[in-house]
């Protein structure tokens, strides 16, 4: 959705330290040089990027140096018990979790040796399927990988000539019904929620345009601890935001929105040209999370 104005609220965006391209400083640079002014590094189950930039001084609040950063941290949820969900999951957001919470930590740990798990047993499977990544994997995962995923093998996939793009990749091969799609295993919808929560964080629904219909799911995810809905996401059509940011008003749920950006087809500035997160959903999402108690949002 092209927007007319310059868009300077991020609240979901991926570094290299789980499956984005740029590294956190690279990311950094590349908002400071669009002009955000507020940004969430949504990591999947990770807040490394987070917690270096913190570390360089980064992010406090939003100045010349760059945009105020919130810590961040996206869980994919695994819910082959609720139907019709694609690829059986949900995507659960965490903002303004402690980044030093020692037991969300080592939530968030076993989360990414999960990760690894099935990302050898997707690697097995290619081999079996005659199309090995092995030699490409150097290049399409880095060591400073904290939390390895599905795109870091599409992306194998494409150097080891068994794929024409990411997108071909994911599609054809990686997805659910694909030849070599494996399930996800970790953490549930409720159990995210109530893990964010924990750790001081307000857990918050990802990329759901489904989420009108599906009421009584939302609800009972309200139940847990939910508390924000992505109303104003890259790929949602007006329609859809229309019909979003009224069902969360409607569910006193606080909005919130981003670009998803992990890097594979746009730079920084073209994903930020296709997304519009109005400055007001910004203010009312720092305005929640300050009058929030640290240790339980919910």
């Amino acid at each position: 959705m092209t927007t007319p104005r310059r868009n300077r609220v991020d609240l979901h965006c991926h570094t290299t330290r789980s499956d984005g391209v740029l590294a956190p400083a690279e990311l950094y640079a590349a908002a400071r040089g669009y002009g955000m002014r507020l940004v969430a590094i949504t990591d999947h189950d990770t807040l490394a990027g987070y917690r270096e930039l913190r570390s360089a001084g980064l992010g406090a609040r939003p100045s010349a140096a760059g945009p105020e950063l919130v810590p961040g941290v996206e869980i994919n949820a695994a819910a082959p018990e609720i139907p019709d969900l694609w690829e059986g999951e949900l995507h659960i957001l965490g903002f303004g979790v402690d980044p030093d919470d020692e037991a969300f930590e080592a939530t968030l740990e076993r989360q990414r040796t999960l990760r690894r798990e099935r990302f050898s047993r997707i690697a097995d499977r290619l081999r079996t399927l005659g199309m090995p990544v092995d030699d490409a994997l150097h290049e399409a995962l880095p060591t400073d990988v904290s939390s390895a995923g599905r795109p870091h093998l599409a992306r194998a996939l494409v150097l080891a000539g068994h794929a024409s793009s990411v997108d071909d990749a994911m599609q054809r091969v990686l997805a659910r019904g694909a030849p070599a799609y494996e399930p996800r295993a970790g953490l549930g919808p409720r159990e995210a929620i109530e893990a964010i929560g924990r750790a001081g964080g307000l857990a918050a629904l990802a990329h759901f345009p489904a989420a009108p219909e599906r009421e009584g799911l939302i609800r009972e995810l309200m139940g847990c601890g939910l508390r924000g809905l992505e109303v104003h996401y890259r790929g949602f059509d007006p329609a859809t935001v229309e019909a979003m940011s009224a069902f969360a008003d409607r569910l006193g749920l606080v909005a919130t929105g981003g670009s998803d950006y992990h890097g594979d087809t746009l730079t920084y500035a073209e994903a930020e040209q296709l997304t519009c997160v109005p400055d007001a959903v910004g203010v009312r999402f720092l305005a929640t999370l300050a009058g929030v108690p640290a240790r339980d949002r919910r």
